[in-house]
């Protein structure tokens, strides 16, 4: 008897996985992101900038619309939160800021 106790204690001290299918996920790439929401929820537009040093000329394509409340971004900001710290302690800071991250050219730094 104690050991179908033991079992059961385990099971319920095992971590549960989510399971996932994402057979139908949709992939892209973007290089902007906006923001913005209403009081209850939360809407990020995803696309691609061609031009993403300067100003851009030409309006933005958005391709993706991702629409979530604001308890799922919660959670989701936490999650990249962890991602991108984990990421920095292994290769380093991400810059955001540009000219920051910009170098000059070796060569002409030399002349």
């Amino acid at each position: 008897m104690s050991n179908e106790v033991e079992q059961a204690q385990a099971q319920q001290e095992a971590p549960r996985v989510v399971q996932i299918n994402d057979e139908k996920a949709v992939c892209g790439y973007a290089n902007f992101c906006r923001v913005s929401g209403a009081p209850e929820e939360l809407i990020i537009d995803f696309g691609l900038n061609p031009q993403p040093v300067g100003f851009p000329t030409n309006p933005i394509t958005i391709s993706q619309r991702v629409v979530m409340n604001y308890y799922t971004a919660k959670r989701m900001l936490q999650a990249l939160q962890l991602t991108l710290q984990r990421h920095e302690a292994t290769f380093g800071i991400v810059e955001t800021d540009l000219a920051q991250r910009v170098r000059p050219n070796t060569q002409e730094a030399q002349n």
